[in-house]
């Protein structure tokens, strides 16, 4: 298990929603403030965690022919768990987020790191596996629920700060509305995108302009 290269794609370079473009719908959807997004993300995060370490212990138990009925089955336990804890401790968040808590069961991030790595490995290096996704996936949702946030209502925090009114840094009137709309939220992706294959492409090249420098 190597935790930093896991981190690492997680964060980066196998980004669930910047490169692997897969969960859109709930990033596209809820990115309007970063209440919901780290709401969305830390619910993720819990339940790619206790999905991961389930299915990597019954790995071995469960008939290759119907594991993908089970890894669901499994999921949607812990979904519904998730979904009760925000319903009686978190109730704004709930109706924030409304039907893409339970669309969290067949959301392709669990799944696919349910197939693809959790069916294969250990618990430990599957919890570790959850985790670094999880993070990155909660990264992505804040970095376009700030832009969005602030450059479309031109508030910061809202729902956590100021009493859930979020700081205001743009005076009204003068933030552009649509970016809070879905258009808002395609443009925002595409932006974020953008910029995180920029990072990866310059870091790459600083990579090998070491090793060249060392050789």
């Amino acid at each position: 298990m190597n935790f930093k290269k896991q981190f690492r794609e997680g964060l980066l370079t196998k980004n669930p929603v910047l490169v692997q473009l897969l969960g859109m719908c709930s990033v596209l959807a809820i990115t309007t403030s970063l209440f919901n997004g780290l709401g969305m993300g830390l619910s993720v995060t819990l339940i790619l965690i206790c999905s991961n370490v389930l299915i990597s212990a019954l790995r071995k138990v469960i008939p290759s022919e119907i594991r993908i009925a089970a890894y669901i089955v499994i999921i949607a336990g812990f979904v519904t768990i998730v979904d009760l804890m925000l319903q009686a401790f978190l109730p704004a968040l709930s109706e924030n987020l409304g039907v893409f808590i339970p669309l969290i069961v067949v959301n392709c991030i669990i799944l696919g790191r349910a197939e693809a790595f959790a069916s294969k490995n250990g618990v430990l290096a599957s919890a570790v596996d959850g985790l670094c996704q999880g993070i990155g996936y909660t990264v992505a949702l804040c970095i376009m629920c700030i832009i969005r946030e602030l450059l479309g209502s031109g508030t910061f925090g809202g729902g956590i700060l100021n009493g859930g009114e979020g700081i205001r840094i743009i005076p009204e009137g003068i933030p552009a509305m649509q970016l809070v709309m879905p258009v808002g939220g395609f443009l925002t992706l595409g932006c974020v995108i953008a910029g995180s294959q920029w990072l990866m492409k310059r870091m790459e090249r600083k990579r090998k302009e070491k090793e060249a420098a060392e050789v």
